[in-house]
């Protein structure tokens, strides 16, 4: 395997999370189990597999890397990708794609899909992809994998075989369909792009940013250009329902011992353990 990017992986509850965030430089992300991509300002070279993407914004630490994606599906002869992204970026998103068909003199064969808040998108006859609106300083979405569940509905508990079948035959409707949200990531956000979607609390497992830690940087000024402070958690801490919650975007201003050191002053036990540093 070629190694291009320092990637990390996290293994939760039969999900693996796999990426690299860190603010103004590169954003991807992988869940290799639900055949997922989240953003592509760095294209890892083992990503390339995957064929469907969402992108939370178009500010070039979460996007600059899609023509290489794109392009290495071509010329390995993989199926073109299927990219999901805020409405309003489709256009030059698609204009971008073709500068560098000119420079490069290949193909870029790609669909790309606009989306809006409160949109769905099917990734399996299982899963389900909610968009929803994040707070940044240009449009910026989060996304929710719900796991789409079926089970009989109450009237028909307790019936046999065979009835429930003829009820099948007739027509009859008699499943319900429930959602669990599995996986939750936010993007870049300010604090209400979490307060005003509560589902990113409930997820079992939300991927979200802590792009500064320092007691001495200005909250006001954070989250004016769409970013959150470790105070923000702390903050929030009895609404984080997840099993686990990773942080990550932190500032090239600090350090790892730093941002351990800062963030263990607010947050001693790490939200009860849940908190996981993407370091």
């Amino acid at each position: 395997m070629v190694e291009n990017v320092p990637l990390l992986r996290h293994h939760h509850d039969g999900l693996t999370i796999e990426g690299y965030s860190r603010a103004a430089v590169q954003t991807c992300w992988r869940v290799n189990e639900l055949k997922v991509l989240f953003d592509c300002g760095i294209q890892p070279w083992d990503f390339m597999g995957t064929s469907t993407m969402f992108i939370s914004h178009a500010h070039l630490d979460h996007i600059a890397a899609l023509p290489a994606y794109v392009s290495r599906r071509r010329m390995m002869k993989m199926d073109p990708p299927v990219i999901y992204m805020p409405d309003s970026a489709v256009d030059n998103a698609w204009d971008m794609l073709q500068m560098f068909r000119r420079l490069d003199r290949g193909a870029m064969p790609c669909e790309l899909i606009g989306l809006l808040p409160g949109d769905e998108t099917s990734i399996s006859r299982e899963y389900v992809v909610t968009s929803l609106p994040t707070r940044h300083t240009i449009q910026s979405l989060g996304f929710v994998i719900h796991q789409r569940r079926h089970k009989l509905k109450p009237q028909y508990v307790g019936l046999e075989g065979n009835q429930l079948r003829e009820l099948k035959l007739s027509g009859t409707e008699i499943t319900e369909e429930s959602r669990v949200p599995v996986l939750a990531y936010t993007g870049d956000t300010s604090p209400p792009g979490l307060d005003d979607n509560p589902v990113f609390f409930d997820a079992k497992v939300l991927v979200s940013e802590m792009t500064f830690v320092a007691p001495e940087h200005r909250k006001d000024k954070i989250h004016k250009h769409g970013h959150m402070h470790v105070d923000d958690y702390l903050k929030r801490a009895d609404r984080f329902n997840n099993e686990l919650i990773i942080a990550s975007h932190l500032s090239t201003r600090y350090n790892d011992t730093q941002v351990k050191r800062l963030v263990s002053r607010v947050l001693p036990d790490m939200l009860g353990g849940r908190l996981k540093l993407w370091l």
